[in-house]
């Protein structure tokens, strides 16, 4: 992994687009490139293949129409999914999902930052009852961003009934926006989406949800996107939120796991810093990757 974290896809990218002409190198060069920044064989091979009939079908020799081929081709894929973050209810109820050490804890910090940036009121339910730390982290962090914190009222609470006195509270206060952790991990699969539909039936007797955030690990790729496969099929996830994409090195993940999972980017992280999480905009983003 070391070497990894050096190699960038805009590195790799610059030798494949600063060569003289198009030739046999440029296609495995570009190859090993989208491969090696974890787009995954089959995407690679179509999108390789989609320029390559445009190289043809236009006549063109410069490498640089290469680039732009690819820009727009990653924006044009990255586009096919609305990534509007859905927040107009109010309360706007947020869940957010995903199994632990993905860094859900602190992403519902940072979103929460994000969300005050825009000057929305925003109140946090520590509804991961089951780690005590959850709890406490997630206090430093709401307080770090300015929003307010439901914790529960004694250890082990069921995690539904702090959803649904955060939620109260929120109606109550007239707070524009609830996010609501939730645990990433019980005894059994079964019982966890239990416990995620439970909190969602509760919440939904006060107040529509409007988002169902899953976080995943940009670093971890398809191994992550495989363990979280269950939250994809029994939690209704209506976006994704992608941690940890720090550089370019891990860039074609994102395209990947919306193409695998039909579910749109929403929210990407791109540090440690509370201010490193943005919304997600394919043009920008595919700018960035290919430059």
């Amino acid at each position: 992994m070391a070497e990894r974290a050096s190699w960038s896809l805009g590195a790799a990218l610059r030798g494949v687009f600063g060569a003289k002409t198009i030739d046999d190198d440029t296609w495995d060069d570009l190859e090993t490139a989208l491969i090696t920044a974890d787009f995954g064989p089959d995407l690679t091979e179509q999108i390789v293949a989609e320029i390559r009939a445009n190289v043809e079908k236009y006549r063109t020799t410069d490498p640089k129409d290469v680039q732009r081929m690819l820009r727009e081709t990653l924006e044009e894929r990255l586009s096919r999914l609305d990534s509007t973050l859905t927040l107009s209810e109010r309360p706007a109820v947020v869940l957010v999902v995903g199994v632990n050490g993905v860094g859900k804890t602190t992403t519902i910090g940072k979103f929460a930052r994000f969300l005050r940036t825009y000057d929305r009121s925003v109140v946090v339910g520590a509804a991961d009852t089951f780690r005590a730390a959850a709890v406490d982290q997630l206090a430093t962090w709401a307080e770090r961003a300015g929003a307010e914190i439901v914790r529960p009222e004694r250890e082990g609470q069921d995690p539904a009934s702090v959803a649904f006195q955060t939620v109260d509270k929120a109606k109550r206060d007239g707070t524009e926006i609830v996010i609501i952790d939730t645990a990433g991990r019980l005894q059994t699969k079964g019982g966890l989406m239990d416990e995620l539909g439970k909190i969602r039936r509760v919440v939904e007797k006060l107040a529509p949800v409007s988002e169902v955030l899953l976080v995943l690990d940009a670093t971890t790729g398809q191994n992550g996107l495989a363990q979280a496969e269950a939250f994809i099929q029994h939690a209704g996830v209506t976006g994704l939120v992608i941690t940890k994409l720090d550089g370019s090195a891990k860039g074609g993940f994102v395209l990947s796991v919306q193409e695998k999972t039909g579910i749109p980017i929403k929210l990407i992280g791109q540090g440690e810093g509370i201010g490193d999480l943005t919304g997600f905009t394919p043009h920008v983003f595919a700018q960035k990757l290919v430059g």
